[in-house]
This record gives C-alpha cells, structure tokens and sequence, in this order.
C-alpha cells in the first residue's frame, strides 16, 4: 500500500485492538493486488442495540488505478456482525474479491464471451444417431446425438440451423453442445 492505512471509528470508542486487527486484514490485501494506493477503513456501530448487542457496520474505500474499490458492510440483520472481528473479516473478504476482479481486468485475464459459432445440418444418420454440421467456413464437424441439448436430435433435418461448441474428438473436430437455433437467433452460415 502506497498511503498509510487510515482506520476510523463512529459511534464507538477507538479501540487499539480492533485497529491493530484491521491492520492486520489490509496488509494481507496486497496478496490479491500489488499495486493499492490507499485504503481507508470505517468501523461503526449505526444503531445503538444496547438490549441485544451492538452491531458493527464496515465500510472499506481502497483506491487502485483508474478506480476505487468499494465495500460496504453494514449489519442490517447478520446477527453475525455483533462480533466486530466477524464484520471486519467480512469487509476484507469481500474486498479481496473485488480487488481478484479488479486484477484480472487490469491484466487482461478476464474472458470475453464469444457468440457460439453458427453451422447448419449437412448430413444427418438418425438411426446411427450422428450427423455433421457444415460451418459457415466451409469445415465439416461430427456431431453426436447426445451432444444436441433438450432432446433436440430428433427435430433436427439437413439445413437446420444450430449454435455448438467446438473440441477436438478422437477423429478430428467434434460438436458437443449442439443447440438449435430459435427464431430471434439467425446467423448468415
């Protein structure tokens, strides 16, 4: 962390030990993103429960590059949070979460999820339950019945259009996840 961590308190005393053990949980942030600029904690209690306890309420506000990290932890009705360190464990886990996210997207190691390609029906073998589809660049792939979804291989025909997954079979490349394709979803193939 490039800035000092700031630990403040509403509504409750300041407490060494709760702010040593918020420090504790901030340094270990680093592990999931190396580069935080600053972080600043915020332990309360809104509400006085003097007749069932007090319930603690965590907000953290990390600052990355080109953004800010955000988690708000307030206790609503987790009777879990009458345990301060409960509710600061909590904030930071979900805070090492977003800050996982939020290093995959600087590193460009999030998916983009591709469109299913497109292919239609070229041959079809119902009594061996097998056919191949003919993909839009010209490729012929294997497909099997049990790779159609929904008890779909029996209302396939030559020319149906269908969506599927590609991967390499024993004998070259094979359709699995073979989906046909309704009427709001055409594709020139």
């Amino acid at each position: 962390m490039k800035l000092p961590l700031q630990v403040s308190f509403r509504n409750l005393a300041h407490s060494d030990a709760i702010a040593s053990l918020a420090r504790e949980k901030a340094a270990k942030l680093d592990r999931f993103c190396d580069y935080i600029m600053s972080c600043r904690v915020v332990i309360e209690v809104p509400h006085r429960h003097h007749e069932h306890g007090n319930l603690y309420g965590v907000r953290l506000d990390i600052t990355v590059p080109g953004d800010e990290v955000v988690v708000n932890r307030e206790p609503g009705e987790r009777t879990t949070h009458r345990d301060v360190g409960v509710a600061l464990r909590d904030a930071f886990d979900a805070a090492a979460r977003l800050l996982e996210d939020y290093a995959r997207r600087r590193h460009g190691l999030v998916k983009a999820h591709e469109e299913a390609p497109h292919a239609k029906v070229a041959r079809l073998y119902s009594a061996e339950g097998y056919g191949f589809l003919a993909t839009p660049d010209g490729r012929e792939v294997y497909f099997h019945e049990h790779s159609v979804l929904d008890g779909g291989f029996k209302r396939l025909a030559v020319g149906t259009e269908v969506t599927f997954v590609e991967e390499e079979g024993e004998k070259g490349p094979q359709a699995s996840t073979v989906r046909i394709v309704g009427r709001h979803h055409h594709a020139a193939v």
